[in-house]
């Protein structure tokens, strides 16, 4: 069966309107992309120094602690007494070096990290780091003048 062939080229002028309304339609929903989608989890404003601070080559585990003073262990709030539990038990399973990193909130009270470094102490952490957010700007090393 042999179907008629009647297509032709088009070689009109094309007509803008559609273009410009995909256009903007691509554009908002480029620009609101983040705000449509929930991202789960606890705002924790790291505080900013000025120069760099050093890593740790050690096993490290994550503390997260926000501006009302709650812990936060491996993504879950946890009260006090709880997390120490979990602390020692992880201290106990391993047998390397470990260094407990603290994601503090830079409004949070500062007796909650005292609490949080003394616990880490009694059940034996080597190293306690306070996580902090790099500069903005470039840090000039020593000893080099512009």
């Amino acid at each position: 069966m042999k179907l008629p062939r009647n297509v032709k080229i088009f070689r009109g002028q094309l007509d803008a309107a559609p273009f410009a309304g995909v256009t903007f339609l691509l554009l908002i929903f480029l620009m609101l992309h983040t705000k449509l989608v929930f991202t789960p989890g606890v705002r924790i404003d790291l505080p900013q120094v000025p120069y760099r601070v050093p890593g740790t080559t050690n096993l490290s585990t994550v503390v997260a602690v926000d501006m009302s003073g709650t812990f936060y262990y491996q993504g879950k709030a946890i009260p006090e007494t709880k997390l120490y539990d979990e602390l020692k038990a992880l201290r106990e399973r391993t047998k390397e070096p470990l260094t407990l990193e603290v994601h503090g909130d830079r409004t949070g009270k500062l007796e909650t990290a005292f609490r949080l470094w003394s616990m880490a102490g009694e059940i034996g952490f080597e190293n306690v780091q306070i996580v902090s957010r790099p500069p903005l700007s470039p840090v000039r090393a020593e000893g080099i003048t512009p």
